[in-house]
C-alpha cells in the first residue's frame, strides 16, 4: 500500500495578521506596521510543518463553499498537504481570526469567529480508509464527535497487529467543557501551558506528575512551557524528559509556535525517535517559527 501518512483533524481558517509597533489602546485609531492574510488553524498549521519535514500528511476538516476557502486550499496545496477528503458546506462563511502581533515582544492576540461552518461528524470520518494512516492527530475541539471518531479508530486498532495500529494523538490546548474526557484515549497527549495552569499547576513537571496517571497505560504526555522549553514522559521508566527552548535571534511572531512544536514531536515519534529527541526537534522548530512571520521556511535545514 506504500508509505502510510499522518492525518490531522481540526480547523483551517483565514488569519488576518496585524503587525503593530505595540499593542493598541482601546478606542484609538492605530496604523499597522504590516497587515496580511494567511492560512491558519491548529491542525492545518501542523500539517504544513509536517509536510515541510518530508512527512506525507493530510488535513481533514470542514470547509465552506466560499471563494476564501480557495485561498486556504491553495496554501495547503503549495505546501504539499492533501485536502482531498475535506467536507464542504454550502451557504457558510469561512472561520476567521483577527490577530494582533505586538512587534515589541512578539506576542499574538487572537480574536476568532466561526459564524456558521459546521464541525466534522462521525459519518464524515467513517468515509476515510484507516489503512492509509500510521498516525491521526485531533485538536481538542468538537469533543462529542471526536470521541466517536476515536472509538472508531480504537475498534480498527483492536483488529490489527501491533505494527499496523494507528497512533492517536490529542491536543488539549484550552480547558473547554468535556475536553478532559479525551485524555484517557490518546497514545500521545499534548497539554498546553494554559491548560495546566487552569488546573492550578505552576510548572510543566507538576502538571505531568498530576495528569500522567490519568492516561492509558503506555501513553506519552507532553507539556510545552514557552521560553522554558518542553517536558514529556512516556511512563516507560518513570522519568520526565526536558528540552530547553531555542529562541530566535529576534522574536518576531509566536503565532503558530505551539502548532509547529506539536508537528515536530509528532514527526519525531512517528519516525521512532526517543522522546527527548522528539521534544528537542519540536522546540527547535518552534524557536525557528518565532523568528519568522508565517510558516514558509520553518523546517529549512531540518530535513
Amino acid at each position: 500500500m506504500g508509505e502510510k501518512g499522518i492525518l490531522l483533524v481540526g480547523l483551517a481558517c483565514l488569519d488576518i495578521i496585524n503587525i503593530m509597533e505595540s499593542f493598541p489602546e482601546e478606542d484609538t485609531d492605530s496604523r499597522c506596521r504590516e497587515q496580511h492574510w494567511q492560512r491558519g488553524g491548529n491542525a492545518s498549521n501542523s500539517s504544513v510543518v509536517l509536510s515541510q519535514l518530508g512527512v506525507k500528511c493530510q488535513y481533514f476538516g470542514t470547509l465552506a463553499k466560499h471563494r476564501l476557502s480557495e485561498f486556504i486550499k491553495d496554501d495547503l496545496d503549495k505546501h504539499g498537504v492533501t485536502v482531498d477528503n475535506c467536507v464542504y458546506h454550502d451557504n457558510c462563511t469561512v472561520p476567521t481570526s483577527c490577530v494582533i502581533v505586538n512587534a515589541s515582544n512578539g506576542t499574538r492576540t487572537i480574536l476568532h469567529a466561526n459564524k456558521n461552518l459546521p464541525e466534522l461528524k462521525l459519518e464524515d470520518f467513517e468515509r476515510l480508509n484507516p489503512n492509509l494512516y500510521s498516525w491521526i492527530h485531533f485538536e481538542g475541539r468538537n469533543i462529542e464527535e471526536v470521541m466517536k471518531m476515536i472509538s472508531f479508530i480504537e475498534k480498527f486498532n483492536n483488529e490489527q497487529s501491533a505494527k499496523d495500529r494507528i497512533t492517536i494523538s490529542l491536543e488539549m490546548e484550552k480547558p473547554k467543557a468535556n475536553v478532559h474526557e479525551l485524555i484517557h484515549h490518546g497514545d500521545v497527549v499534548f497539554m498546553s501551558k494554559d491548560y495546566a495552569k487552569y488546573f492550578g499547576h505552576s510548572t510543566a513537571e507538576e502538571a505531568i506528575n498530576a495528569f500522567h496517571p490519568k492516561l492509558k497505560k503506555g501513553a506519552t504526555l507532553v507539556c510545552a512551557w514557552g521560553d522554558k522549553g518542553a517536558w514529556g514522559s512516556d511512563g516507560s521508566d518513570g522519568n520526565i524528559y526536558h528540552s530547553q527552548a531555542y529562541p530566535p535571534d529576534q522574536l518576531l511572531d509566536t503565532l503558530g509556535a505551539g502548532d509547529t512544536f506539536n508537528a515536530g514531536v509528532i514527526c519525531g515519534l512517528n519516525q521512532k525517535q526517543r522522546l527527548l529527541e522528539a521534544l528537542t526537534l519540536g522546540c527547535k522548530l518552534a524557536g525557528r517559527k518565532c523568528g519568522l512571520h508565517g510558516f514558509d521556511g520553518v523546517a529549512t535545514g531540518f530535513v
